[in-house]
């Protein structure tokens, strides 16, 4: 009897699946800020509970997290990977990277993801940016920025990119912080 219950669960852990990582999942924020000298806060890219309740939350979260990550090292080749051939053509080098040129951002989370026709999706967040307030929007010259917006993802050759904003979309939010 022992050799038998010893056996089954030898064999319960040979065929166990292995579990999947969990995404990075964390509470809608508490309105707390961090100082000054924290900002823009983790580069990490965090989802909600409702976010990372989509089919799609741990692709989503990858190519968020690239994308970002491309900006904050001001890497040209790595963000042409991470959006649409037409936000590439619209951004050539030199304008990207004097845009971006002093850009961190960090703090940035997910709150939902919203399927669209033809796999595309739609994706609300938030960030926090600092840069020189000469690379920020002429709007708001800061060095610090919070942001909301949508962003609409577009299947382009079999990947999701980030396109950009679509007309009629709401424009993106920004305040100082």
């Amino acid at each position: 009897m022992s050799l038998m219950v010893g056996g089954g669960l030898i064999t319960r852990e040979l065929y166990r699946l292995p579990e999947r990582p969990p995404a990075v999942v964390v509470a809608p924020p508490s309105g707390t800020t961090l100082p000054p000298t924290e900002q823009p806060g983790s580069p990490v890219v965090q989802l909600t509970p409702d976010a990372a309740a989509h089919p799609q939350h741990e692709d989503v979260r990858a190519l968020l997290q690239q994308y970002f990550d491309s900006i904050n090292s001001i890497n040209y080749e790595a963000w042409k990977n991470t959006v649409t051939r037409a936000r590439v053509q619209a951004k050539p080098r030199s304008v990207w990277e004097s845009d971006y040129r002093s850009t961190k951002d960090g703090s940035i989370l997910v709150y939902r993801i919203d399927s669209l026709p033809k796999g595309n999706l739609r994706v609300s967040l938030a960030f926090t940016s600092i840069q020189d307030p000469s690379a920020a929007p002429k709007e708001l010259r800061a060095s610090c920025l919070r942001w909301k917006l949508v962003l609409p993802l577009t299947l382009e050759g079999g990947h999701l990119r980030v396109d950009a904003a679509v007309t009629g979309s709401p424009a993106p939010e920004m305040s100082r912080c």
